[in-house]
């Protein structure tokens, strides 16, 4: 049987079991099992490993290890290094793990086929983990970008500094959220951002996918903007996961 599953501190609510139960079933995949496995410290890793080298093809990563899980890894892909941060371990063959960042792939795939115009300049809500890979994507499609953080940035705005001048939103077309604000139960929240500027000509981007329709969004459809979550990303990345672990 081979192994497949998902560390991280807390999975009760994972979605990457309940999507790779389906796609075994569906494909007829009875050789492949995917399981949960909680952490309390990144430090029983190796263990968890050793336990179940013979049987292990691959695992996936969430938080609170995307970055911690790296100093166990003999190899990394360039995309993953130049993120710092692994969310796709492969177990190759001589029993070596070779880190990988699916994130970054789900992303672009969902925003490639979503933007009608590249030709504009970017927000990034966030300054966390999960902004990593959205950095990294807008890097590659010369898209420029400024990050959006509470605290100062020097390269970037606060939230108070945008209030204070609301043409930023003018000027950055695309806004992608990578903060958790809005994900159930807290589906009230959002960032700190002059929405009155928004227009029918921008772009938010949410990569919390629990509730479908975030305030955030909710408040960008108000007014006609484009309008995504993150479901799509987390789809193709979980896709991306299996196709690494089949090369």
């Amino acid at each position: 049987m081979k192994r497949f599953g998902l560390i991280g501190k807390t999975l009760k609510h994972s979605f990457s079991r309940a999507y790779f139960a389906d796609k075994f079933k569906k494909e007829g995949i009875s050789d492949s099992r995917y399981d949960l496995f909680e952490l309390s410290d990144i430090s029983e890793f190796p263990a968890l490993i050793d336990a179940h080298k013979t049987e292990f093809k691959g695992l996936n990563v969430t938080i609170p290890y995307k970055k911690e899980v790296m100093q166990f890894m003999d190899a990394l892909d360039p995309i993953a290094e130049r993120i710092g941060a692994v969310n796709v371990v492969k177990v190759l063959s001589n029993g070596k793990l070779k880190g990988y960042n699916s994130d970054y792939y789900g992303f672009r795939l969902s925003l490639e086929s979503w933007l009608s115009n590249h030709n504009l300049k970017a927000l990034i809500l966030g300054t966390g983990g999960a902004s990593n890979s959205v950095r990294t994507t807008l890097e590659d499609l010369n898209i420029p970008f400024k990050y959006v953080s509470r605290n100062v940035l020097a390269d970037g705005f606060t939230y108070a500094q945008i209030k204070a001048n609301p043409a930023i939103i003018t000027e950055h077309q695309l806004i992608i959220n990578t903060t958790p604000l809005g994900t159930y139960p807290d589906i009230d929240q959002k960032a700190d951002l002059p929405y009155e500027q928004l227009t029918n000509e921008h772009f938010l981007y949410d990569l919390v996918y629990n509730p479908e329709l975030t305030a955030f969004l909710a408040a960008g459809k108000q007014v006609g903007a484009k309008i995504k979550n993150g479901s799509d990303m987390l789809v193709l990345q979980a896709e991306k996961s299996w196709e690494i672990w089949g090369e």
